[in-house]
C-alpha cells in the first residue's frame, strides 16, 4: 500500500448536525442597567440604610413629565446616575430578628430574643418575624416596577424564580416555590429563601434573604414567618458542603441577570 505523502490532508469527520441555540439575547449594553454594590460583612442596619439612597436615587432617576423645557439637563445625584435600578447584596454580621408589618413579638418574646445576644429590628416589608445573620445572603433590589411593567405579584415570583435558578446552578433540584399564599423557596417543608418587599411608588426595596451557611439554631427562638408547623433550611444542609455567601454570589449575579434581562454595572461604593 503506498505511503501518504507529507501534504496529505487528515481524513474528515462525518458533519454533526448542530445543536438547537437557544434564541438570541439582546446585547449587554442595550439591556437596562442595574448597579450591583457588594457590601460583604456588614451590620443589618447600614445594608438598610445604603438601600434606602438607593431607594432616593432611583426615584430621582425617573423621568418625569414636564411642563416646559428646561435649558440644562439635571442628572440623578452620585454615582447611581450610571443606573437608576440598583441590588444591595451584604451578608448580616451579627444575628438579628426582623419583623414586618405585622408579628411584632411581644415586650417578654423581645426581652428573650435580646438576651440571647440577637438584635431586634422593625423592617418596612411584607411578613413577619424572621432572622438574619452571618451566613445568609440578603439581597435588596431596587427595581421600578413602573418602568418594567411588572406587577407586585410578578415581581415576587420572579425573585423566586431567580433563587430556582441558582438553585439548580448549584445541584439543588429538589428546591421549589409553592402556591400562594406561600413565598419563598423551599425544600419539602422547610424554608429556604425568605422573601419580604416593600414598593412605594412603584419602586422596590428589601427582598430575600438565603441561607447559605446560617447557623439554623437561631430560627429555633421564633415561628420564622409566622409559619407553624414549617422548618427552615440551607444550601448547606441541603447540598452536604460548607456553602458560603461568597460561593453563591457570581451564581446569584448570573440568574438575576437573566430573570430581570438586564446588563451589570458593578459597584463597591453605596454612595453619600
Amino acid at each position: 500500500m503506498p505511503c501518504a505523502g507529507p501534504l496529505s490532508a487528515p481524513p474528515v469527520p462525518p458533519r454533526l448536525s448542530p445543536l438547537p441555540r437557544p434564541p438570541p439575547r439582546p446585547p449587554a449594553m442595550s439591556r437596562p442597567p442595574v448597579r450591583v454594590l457588594r457590601l460583604g460583612l456588614r451590620p443589618y442596619a447600614e445594608a438598610l440604610r445604603v438601600q434606602e439612597r438607593c431607594v432616593r436615587a432611583a426615584r430621582a432617576a425617573r423621568p418625569g413629565p414636564v411642563a416646559e423645557p428646561v435649558a440644562e439637563p439635571v442628572a440623578a445625584p452620585g454615582p447611581v446616575a450610571v443606573a437608576g435600578e440598583s441590588v444591595v447584596l451584604s451578608e448580616p454580621a451579627g444575628p438579628v430578628y426582623t419583623w414586618g408589618l405585622r408579628g411584632a413579638p411581644g415586650p417578654a418574646e423581645a426581652a428573650g430574643l435580646r438576651a440571647r445576644g440577637a438584635a431586634l429590628a422593625a423592617a418596612r416589608r411584607g411578613g413577619r418575624i424572621t432572622f438574619h445573620g452571618p451566613g445568609q445572603l440578603l439581597a435588596f433590589p431596587v427595581l421600578d416596577l413602573r418602568r418594567r411593567r411588572l406587577p407586585l405579584r410578578g415581581y415576587v415570583a420572579a425573585l423566586e424564580a431567580l433563587v430556582l435558578r441558582l438553585c439548580r446552578r448549584l445541584g439543588l433540584a429538589a428546591a421549589r416555590a409553592l402556591p400562594p399564599p406561600f413565598t419563598g423557596v423551599w425544600v419539602g417543608d422547610s424554608k429556604l429563601c425568605a422573601i419580604g418587599v416593600h414598593c412605594g411608588n412603584h419602586i422596590t426595596s428589601h427582598g430575600l434573604a438565603l441561607n447559605c451557611c446560617t447557623d439554623l439554631t437561631w430560627f429555633d427562638h421564633i415561628v420564622p414567618c409566622g409559619l407553624e408547623g414549617k422548618g427552615v433550611t440551607s444550601l448547606s444542609r441541603e447540598l452536604g458542603w460548607h456553602v458560603t455567601v461568597d460561593h453563591v454570589l457570581e451564581p446569584f449575579l448570573d440568574s438575576f441577570q437573566e430573570v430581570f434581562d438586564c446588563s451589570l454595572v458593578f459597584s463597591e461604593d453605596p454612595g453619600d
